[in-house]
């Protein structure tokens, strides 16, 4: 469906109760895109990802992601963990829970009936040069590089049409973070999704399809 948008947005506004509120008029992005969105930190691209991810609710206008319409949903949380995968910059494991298990939650919230998920998990973490010896290692317990790329396994498990990721190299050095970018892009076009990072981070930028600071995006209230 190369004409269907992934992110159709018009004139909405957003923001927190009691902190920073802004407008953001008019955003389209293809399906099947790379987008790379930049900003210093503070700036408001997480507040952003949380608006697209359905987290925060807006307050007027049209947010359509994935041809659905969010700003007419209070309740996201099932489209959600079927449709996004989402790497947080907090990354959001449970510490007390398994490689395996983290990575298996998204496939439980996303009432996925998919046959031998497990065996799917174990390919991913493969892929992602995760040990199998670590599948069952508690996720308190890997580096950091480690965690970064179970969260990646986590997002992709469902086989979502959209990945979120929120500044997902920042704990990482540059080698790491270069082996974590070719990773996810990799896995990203195999799948065909639409793939939308915020990072302070310009160097980043260079091989994504369009490069977008969020300066140009939105107008604070």
């Amino acid at each position: 469906m190369p004409n269907d948008y992934a992110i159709d947005i018009t004139d909405i506004e957003y923001g927190h109760k009691k902190g920073p509120r802004w407008r953001l008029p008019r955003w389209q992005i293809t399906a099947g895109q790379t987008i790379f969105m930049q900003a210093p930190s503070g700036a408001g691209k997480s507040t952003l990802l949380n608006v697209l991810a359905g987290l925060i609710p807006v307050n007027s206008g049209q947010l359509k992601v994935l041809q659905e319409p969010l700003h007419e949903r209070r309740q996201t949380a099932p489209w959600r963990a079927r449709h996004l995968g989402v790497i947080f910059q907090s990354l959001n494991l449970l510490d007390y829970l398994n490689c395996l298990d983290n990575i298996l939650l998204a496939a439980h919230f996303a009432n996925n009936g998919e046959p031998r998920l497990a065996d799917k998990a174990r390919k991913l973490m493969t892929r992602l040069n995760l040990p199998q010896q670590l599948l069952h290692k508690k996720a308190s317990e890997l580096s950091v590089g480690q965690r970064q790329r179970v969260a990646i396994a986590r997002a992709l498990i469902n086989d979502p049409p959209m990945i979120l990721a929120d500044e997902p190299t920042s704990a990482l050095d540059q080698d790491n973070t270069d082996d974590f970018m070719a990773l996810l892009f990799e896995l990203v076009r195999e799948r065909n999704c639409t793939l939308l990072l915020a990072s302070h981070d310009q160097r980043l930028g260079g091989s994504f399809d369009q490069h977008t600071p969020l300066s140009d995006l939105i107008q604070p209230l």
